[in-house]
């Protein structure tokens, strides 16, 4: 096979790079990428297999020539979930890992301030994200100029900043936080009060397990947000015996609905640990997808909620993104010193 060209002077699209790595579709393939189609055989018919399998082979191939590595969360689509990515998990898993990374380069499959937060962890490497149009509506309702509003109008109140947010946001925060550690992190400040940025849902129910006085922003997950409870209580009596768990990106009224909320590594723990017959989970349906693979036991009931910036991200645009190294992201040095410091104390905690 001929060797891909690494250092490359003009951009090309992913059917020329496929051409230019000689590869193609052929029933040779098939058992080549055996063991990927294997881990997703639950989830994707074998006759759409054709159109992934040269994308995944030749993904797999340049990453290795190029020292990359591919962090993948769990709202990505399984072909890119289990077949390409080298590192997976929800945001704080991302987190951690991306700080321990090796590679020269970092692809991030996730949205944008998930990108950042690995450049954050990784000054010195190469940070790409396959589609710069992989935004959040979380990220995007919320500015540094607001925070330092914010801490004008509350003085000498610590802000826990959700890490869906920028790089600038996070850098005028004291500290960040995941939804799986929002409620121990506003617990261990000693101040009565908390200003927490920018998710309001989480706030609100966070807010219900603490006796801290929290100041919300009225920031929402469109995902999550779309989520009702009369629409919970439909499923219910649609689907028989389910079990319904949320994420705590959606209202409180739904959480009340749902008989188990948490982190997105924690609904997957209780879905590994309970076994349940039926499930739905009240989050990015994707997900659904992803923990079907490792869990052929159990039924899954899949709302059709999908995230428009995760869904911006396939296997076409990450193999553009590596060879031809576009869309890197950039921080400001300055901001950059700030934020990482926010996240680092939300790691070590």
């Amino acid at each position: 096979m001929k060797k891909p060209k690494l250092n490359i002077h003009q951009n090309l699209s992913a059917p020329e790079i496929l051409n230019e790595m000689n590869i193609a579709w052929s029933k040779g393939m098939f058992r080549e990428t055996k063991d990927e189609y294997n881990k997703v055989s639950r989830v994707i018919p074998e006759i759409e297999w054709p159109f992934f399998a040269p994308y995944i082979k030749a993904i797999n191939i340049l990453k290795k020539e190029m020292n990359a590595v591919i962090l993948a969360h769990n709202y990505q689509t399984p072909e890119i979930f289990h077949c390409v990515s080298d590192i997976r998990g929800d945001s704080l898993q991302l987190a951690k890992e991306a700080g321990a990374v090796e590679a020269d380069i970092i692809l991030q499959c996730g949205v944008h301030f998930m990108a950042e937060t690995s450049k954050l962890l990784n000054m010195d490497k190469t940070v790409l994200i396959p589609s710069m149009e992989a935004g959040c509506s979380l990220a995007e309702s919320i500015t540094g100029e607001d925070v330092r509003r914010i801490r004008k109008e509350n003085p000498n109140i610590p802000v826990v900043t959700y890490v869906n947010t920028s790089a600038e946001v996070k850098a005028e925060s004291d500290i960040c936080c995941t939804s799986s550690n929002a409620l121990e992190i506003v617990n261990s400040f000693d101040s009565k009060e908390i200003i927490f940025l920018p998710d309001e849902y989480l706030a609100m129910n966070v807010a219900k397990e603490t006796k801290k006085k929290i100041i919300m922003w009225k920031g929402r997950c469109e995902v999550h947000e779309e989520f009702t409870p009369e629409e919970i209580i439909e499923f219910r009596e649609n689907e028989p015996g389910v079990k319904i768990i949320a994420h705590p990106e959606c209202s409180p009224d739904v959480l009340a609905e749902s008989d188990f909320s948490g982190s997105t590594s924690a609904m997957i723990k209780w879905v590994k640990d309970n076994q349940p017959k039926k499930v739905l989970m009240v989050t990015e349906c994707s997900m659904s997808d992803n923990i079907s693979v490792e869990n052929p036991n159990v039924n899954f009931v899949r709302p059709c909620n999908l995230c428009p910036h995760m869904k911006t991200i396939n296997l076409e645009n990450i193999l553009e993104s590596l060879w031809n190294k576009e869309h890197e992201i950039i921080i400001d040095p300055k901001i950059a010193i700030k934020a990482k410091q926010a996240v680092n104390r939300m790691i070590e905690l």
